[in-house]
């Protein structure tokens, strides 16, 4: 033999053996990695349920999307296959795994072309693989050592990925894994966010888009790099066309059409009702409230707290129950789908009505304090106290707080404030730049007027629009629900109600004179009144009412006590702070919105009041209904007082203080209503129903001593009114809302009052 031959035999022999032994290593290899003993793999139990973190989804009673609760790199809507469009799945293989259907989660040929290539035709990554990246693998690569195992962790995983779900499972949980940016995470999210379309009715340019982001969403970003996306998607377009997807003709008509985006971000501060969403937030989440955990201040928070605790089912739902594991619902991961009352229309009136009045009011109030000192508090302060007011706001900044904490001292800190920067401000056109101290813009924010609005269902507590403030990016403070504000003549109404069901008639009458009464400190009380018009003369209760006279309410009050007053509002439902005094009769307690619509329900509804109702049930991921709400009910008065009351507060609108909603906005609806303006203007007030809805309106500043000087700009009629009024337009103008201007209310023909009334 020669010694070529016995070369080549030894030769051969190594060589096979280590072929041998390469192929036992890389056998044990993966078995060790399937076992987890090297590199990550997670339990069974995560692959059978990799993703188990959902976007909590909020619906409005006309079954459209009104917004998600989620954390931010969760912010997923669960969708299932056959909801998704065939061109998305269609662009997703040709680009992405078009082998997809014959491969068991590796695509051989596919990773032999890369290698050889070197990548350059492609990563070789299937479908499968790139949900266990997304899953799995990308978080867990952050050394050298855990990135070279993560493609082979990713190969394990896909395999058995694979063996548990099929085909279409796996691009399902792929797509709802995927982070398109700006919150959008999810293809149900992606379609929303940027064409405003479930995933079901994406076209093919549209499916093509969002595909080709699945290369590098930040590169290809549509709304940053319009031309490396519109290229991106051309290419998506192609590898459709080379599937045979689409034909020749189709590409080449798709691939000139601009792209078109209809973008609505996902950020919770955007969209329709953000005040309500956080409301649902806040409510759901609540823990038990502790007195320990509120400021001395707060006391009346803690009440109101306890209050829903105790009485409300979803105050603080996610706290009082559990899954069927035994764990408490998590409102931002469990996908939970929640049904409101909220109607979208209506929600959209409400808020075009309070976009259009308080942009003119504004604009009003920008020009009544243009110029002045004080601006804008009111010149009856003096200017210690302003400035008092101001260093307050200015401690409570977070520019403050921040310099603070850096180790600036006080007055460093007021130079600070006193030197100009460039910033952006918010108007009712939009943001725009501008140059100013930040001194200054607190002065421009604290020009703004507040607003809180709420629209019910009387008959239901149906809560059917929700309005907590006019901007809630920039004034997050809810005045609908949390907001507390003296109500003014609004009150009347209760005290006239007092007076219905201790027997008097809407046509009983009194002098008009004034009337002085012994107040709780022992001190007579006179109210002022803003008008002596038919001084001197014989006035009927349903007079004194409409025009809102101080003097009849005063009346009123003197034949009865502040306490009977005080218990009776608290039956309509109000839970503040209330002073059994004879000053009650004008309204100097501070009530919520919600609260006043939540009262007024009783008026239309025959003496009988209904809770708010917000959610109307909520269904768990799998579609189960794990609770449902209605609204408790509470008789406060006999149907007879309401009539009378009906009655005499549709004379407000007809003869009265809120005849504007007739003159001005030409409604012509049976309803009745009261307007309310406290002392200096500082709040005013609307509240208005029909037969078969309540609507309340509260405007005025951040604090009291920001408001109109001028009574004429600042009553309730002026501030308040107009919103309700536009509101209402709209409403009516709507008949597929089913609310009819024709609509009567319930009242038996057998009553009729006019006869004995002037």
């Amino acid at each position: 033999m020669t010694n070529t031959s016995v070369f080549r035999r030894k030769f051969l022999k190594w060589f096979w053996s280590l072929f041998a032994a390469a192929i036992l290593f890389v056998i044990l290899f993966f078995v060790l990695i399937n076992f987890g003993l090297i590199g990550y793999m997670p339990p069974l139990e995560n692959l059978q349920n990799p993703i188990d973190r959902y976007a909590t989804e909020l619906y409005t009673s006309d079954n459209q999307l009104l917004g998600r609760i989620s954390y931010s790199e969760d912010n997923r809507m669960k969708t299932e296959f056959p909801d998704i469009s065939p061109n998305v799945i269609k662009a997703l293989i040709a680009t992405e795994d078009k082998r997809y259907y014959s491969h068991s989660g590796v695509d051989g040929k596919g990773l032999l072309r890369a290698i050889i290539l070197l990548g350059k035709g492609g990563g070789g990554s299937t479908i499968s693989q790139q949900l266990a990246k997304l899953l799995y693998s990308k978080e867990r690569a952050h050394n050298i050592i855990e990135r070279a195992f993560q493609k082979p962790n990713e190969w394990v995983i896909a395999v058995k990925l694979e063996k548990i779900y099929s085909k279409e499972e796996i691009i399902t949980l792929y797509l709802n894994m995927y982070d398109w940016l700006y919150n959008a995470v999810g293809i149900k999210s992606a379609a929303k966010t940027y064409f405003d379309l479930s995933p079901d009715q994406l076209n093919i340019e549209q499916a093509a888009m969002l595909v080709g982001m699945l290369k590098n969403s930040s590169y290809y970003n549509p709304r940053r790099r319009e031309t490396l996306t519109f290229d991106r998607r051309n290419v998506v377009l192609n590898q459709m066309m080379k599937a045979n997807y689409i034909s020749n003709q189709q590409y080449d008509s798709l691939k000139v059409l601009p792209m078109t985006l209809n973008f609505k971000s996902s950020d919770h501060k955007e969209g329709d009702a953000p005040y309500f969403r956080e409301y649902i937030r806040m409510m759901m989440t609540a823990k038990e409230p502790k007195k320990s955990n509120y400021a001395e201040w707060q006391a009346q928070k803690f009440l109101d707290d306890k209050w829903q605790w105790e009485n409300n089912p979803l105050y603080g739902f996610c706290v009082k129950n559990k899954k069927a594991n035994g764990e408490n619902y998590n409102l931002y991961t469990d996908g939970l789908k929640i049904y409101t009352t909220i109607d979208s229309r209506m929600q959209k009136y409400a808020q075009e009505a309070v976009h259009e009045h308080m942009t003119a009011l504004q604009q009003q109030f920008f020009k009544e304090k243009k110029s002045r000192k004080n601006a804008p508090y009111s010149n009856k302060l003096k200017q210690e106290d302003v400035d008092r007011l101001l260093d307050r706001s200015i401690r409570q900044s977070e520019r403050y707080i921040m310099l603070k904490k850096s180790g600036l001292s006080h007055n460093d800190i007021m130079k600070n404030f006193n030197n100009a920067v460039e910033m952006e401000i918010f108007d009712y056109s939009g943001v725009r730049d501008t140059v100013m101290t930040p001194l200054d813009s607190i002065r421009y924010y604290k020009h703004f007027l507040r607003c809180g609005f709420m629209s019910i269902d009387p008959h239901s507590g149906h809560v059917k629009a929700y309005i907590g403030g006019t901007n809630f990016t920039h004034f997050q403070y809810d005045m609908a629900t949390l907001g507390r504000r003296q109500v003014g003549s609004t009150v009347k109404p209760y005290l006239y109600t007092l007076a219905m069901e201790e027997g008097m008639e809407p046509c009983d009458t009194t002098r008009l004179q004034p009337i002085t009464l012994m107040a709780g400190n022992g001190q007579p009380w006179t109210p002022r009144n803003a008008s002596k018009a038919r001084l001197g003369e014989m006035v009927t209760l349903r007079w004194g009412l409409a025009n809102s006279n101080n003097w009849v309410s005063a009346y009123l009050m003197g034949r009865y006590t502040p306490e009977a007053l005080a218990k009776l509002m608290r039956s309509f439902g109000i839970k503040g702070q209330i002073v059994a005094d004879v000053s009650l009769c004008l309204g100097p307690c501070e009530v919520t919105v919600a609260e006043m619509v939540d009262a007024y329900t009783a008026f239309p509804n025959k003496g009988i009041r209904v809770d708010p109702v917000y959610v109307t049930r909520i269904e768990d991921s799998n579609g189960n209904v794990i609770a449902s709400f209605n609204g408790k009910t509470y008789e406060i008065f006999s149907e007879t007082t309401s009539y009378k009351m009906i009655y005499m507060m549709r004379s407000v609108v007809d003869a009265g203080t809120g005849g504007r909603v007739r003159s001005r906005y030409g409604l012509t609806m049976p309803m009745g209503g009261k307007t309310g303006t406290t002392n200096d203007n500082a709040d005013g007030w609307f509240m208005g129903y029909t037969p078969s809805l309540v609507s309340g309106v509260w405007v005025g500043g951040e604090e009291r001593d920001i408001h109109f000087d001028s009574m004429a700009e600042g009553q309730g009629a002026s501030m308040a009114l107009p919103i309700w009024a536009l509101y209402m337009k709209k409403v009516l103008g709507n008949t597929d809302l089913g609310y009819l201007s024709t609509e009567p209310f319930d009242v038996p023909s057998s009553f009729n009052p006019n006869a004995a009334c002037e």
